[in-house]
């Protein structure tokens, strides 16, 4: 029986994909974002473990709020694909009745060996969208903010651009760090190079997070850096929007 390493869920999510979402939140992830705001779901091997059984006794509940609402499930994290043995199992069983399959990655764990890639095509045969988070543009930027460089997870934007798969670009703008405009106009360029955007999110840096940084005594070297302006945040979003302009 295949079971994953759950973090949380929340039964009425609205920002994590059309309409209203279940959200289940996988525990484990290779990211280490300096401005993350469930560091409590990093640590692989922690969180409960539950079966495709049990989270679809749960889901089936809310089905009449998805039909309603056009909604669906959302698996986050964490980071998913380091589970996708449960999401594949998931995602089927959630077809089965109609159920709208999301999954929101940063791509850490993609490459293309030969047994993660068929995997990840089996996965992709169930799956509506992915909510793609892409951190920063510029490969060393990225190490300095996340821990890791950038390369396979832009790979991981091609791959699912070369296979038509649904793709919303998620980009959270951190004053100082991800919100300078040469670095947002680089973006722009990369997701012109994909064919499966349908929509780009800008998502404001926020502090909402800092007291799971302190309750799991870890430094938080974001403190001093405020949540972007209003006119900061409609910046990016015209400069990245212009991806999409035909």
């Amino acid at each position: 029986m295949v079971t994953g390493r759950i973090h949380s869920v929340e039964t009425f999510g609205a920002v994590d994909g059309p309409g209203l979402r279940y959200i289940v939140f996988t525990q484990g992830c290779l990211l280490r974002c300096q401005f993350c705001h469930n560091p409590d779901t990093w640590k692989i091997g922690n969180g409960k473990e539950m079966t495709v059984h049990e989270i679809m006794n749960d889901v089936l509940d809310y089905l009449p709020f998805f039909e309603a609402s056009g909604g669906g499930i959302t698996v986050s994290g964490g980071e998913p694909l380091l589970q996708i043995d449960f999401l594949i199992e998931l995602f089927k069983e959630c077809k089965k009745h109609g159920i709208h399959t999301t999954i929101d990655s940063s791509g850490g764990p993609f490459n293309r060996r030969p047994q993660f890639i068929e995997k990840l095509d089996e996965l992709l045969q169930y799956t509506d969208l992915i909510l793609l988070d892409l951190k920063h543009i510029d490969s060393e930027k990225h190490k300095n903010l996340t821990g890791m460089t950038n390369e396979h997870i832009l790979d991981f934007a091609h791959y699912l651009s070369e296979n038509n798969v649904p793709v919303w670009i998620r980009h959270v703008l951190v004053p100082t760090i991800s919100d300078f405009d040469s670095d947002l106009i680089r973006l722009a360029d990369f997701i012109k190079t994909l064919n499966n955007v349908e929509k780009i999110e800008v998502l404001p840096y926020h502090k909402l997070g800092v007291y799971k940084w302190e309750n799991l005594g870890l430094e938080y070297k974001l403190k001093d850096v405020e949540p972007p302006s209003n006119e900061r945040v409609e910046n990016a979003k015209r400069i990245l929007n212009s991806a999409l302009v035909n």
